[in-house]
């Protein structure tokens, strides 16, 4: 019986992973259409992927609390439902309803993002790398999905944008539905006082604020690409159509990184190594757009995906990997994804303000080039073996 409880808690984990990248990263290849329809500026058009971050940001401290009061079944399946909520909003006629169902979709999401490492940690503790491979991959193979498929289906159904959107709430509702056999009986789990670090003691740990940066910064570079990555390419020469596959291009090319490197991490004393690979490619791929050439543009595609797709990867597996207990993983969870995506939400808004002023993607892929460094400094700290203990860290 247990067996078969724990299949479907997989099952549940995989279609809620599946839930919590296409509604923002299919934003992307219609940005120029959503900008157009709605007279928005560059600047504007960019706060479309920042509200989901903000929404991360305001909302990942409290969701250890709501867990620990309702219990992460409960809270997950309220995630869902909020899903379906935001994204039937956003794909409503007016610019306000654009703008505040997008923010009520970052906090579905925010919520998958803070509880399913602790869910992981609690239901498969000797399976964390492998589970956080996995729930990772289909993730990031969702987002690629949808970002590929979202042009041609647009263009092939002429619904527009907001139709093509709204589409999406099937698949949230569907993993809403499946995931209703985990609330049924499950017992919320009590906490022995002094096991878990609340938020004011990470806030004094040094390796907390390590993994947050490595959260933020990544996710910095993710969502500006995610944003403008179509855009920079379209300005290169390609057609809309194309722009698009090749930003699902660079998501796929990352899924083979993004399931290995939460096993190897697991399997590792220190993430060090890992760290330092990841930010090279990075950078490689970068230099190469930076560069304007369009002979080796794949290849540019290829090294940034990799990047991408194992750095999203390490920041969750991080959350596990530094915490001793599934409350912990929580609580460094909303951490590090309530300050870290402030960071995060920084990056489309500004990438677009930039090239807003400079008419050129040069400044704006330096400043990614920069961060990237900073990534590796955060890096090189997350990926020390201690626990975000301040006895630990002492």
């Amino acid at each position: 019986m247990k067996k078969n409880n724990n299949i479907l808690i997989v099952i549940g984990i995989i279609l809620i992973a599946a839930n919590m990248r296409p509604a923002i990263t299919s934003v992307g290849p219609l940005i120029g259409d959503i900008r157009s329809d709605m007279s928005l500026t560059n600047g504007l058009a960019g706060l479309i992927t920042t509200l989901p971050l903000i929404a991360f940001a305001i909302s990942s401290p409290i969701i250890p609390k709501l867990s620990r009061q309702f219990g992460n079944e409960i809270i997950l399946f309220l995630g869902l439902t909020t899903l379906v909520f935001g994204i039937l909003i956003r794909s409503a006629s007016w610019v306000v309803t654009l703008f505040m169902g997008t923010f009520v979709i970052g906090i579905a999401i925010a919520i998958f993002n803070v509880l399913l490492p602790g869910l992981i940690k609690n239901k498969f503790p000797h399976k964390v790398g492998l589970l956080t491979g996995v729930y990772s991959t289909i993730m990031v193979l969702s987002a690629a999905v949808s970002s590929g498929l979202i042009s041609p289906l647009n263009q092939q159904f002429s619904i527009g944008w907001r139709g093509i959107l709204a589409c999406q709430a099937i698949m949230a509702a569907l993993a809403a539905l499946l995931w209703l056999p985990q609330l049924r009986g499950f017992i919320k789990p009590s906490h022995s006082a002094g096991t878990t670090p609340q938020l004011g003691g990470l806030l004094l740990s040094p390796l907390a604020w390590q993994v947050t940066f490595f959260m933020g910064l990544q996710s910095f570079i993710f969502f500006v690409l995610v944003a403008w990555l179509p855009e920079i390419l379209i300005d290169r020469g390609y057609s809309v159509s194309s722009a698009g596959w090749l930003l699902s291009f660079m998501q796929f090319s990352g899924l083979p990184a993004t399931f290995l490197v939460p096993i190897f991490s697991d399997m590792l004393k220190n993430q060090k190594v890992i760290v330092v690979v990841i930010v090279l490619l990075d950078i490689i791929g970068l230099v190469g757009l930076l560069s304007g050439s369009t002979k080796f543009i794949v290849l540019w595609i290829i090294f940034i995906g990799l990047s991408q797709g194992a750095s999203i990867s390490l920041a969750l597996a991080f959350l596990g990997l530094r915490a001793r207990n599934a409350q912990q993983a929580a609580e460094l969870s909303g951490m590090s994804q309530s300050f870290g995506y402030i960071l995060g939400a920084l990056g489309p808004v500004s990438f677009g303000y930039i090239y807003d002023i400079t008419q050129a993607w040069t400044i704006p892929l330096l400043l990614l080039i920069a961060v990237c460094v900073c990534l590796l400094v955060a890096g090189l700290g997350a990926g020390r073996a201690m626990y975000v203990t301040l006895e630990s860290e002492g």
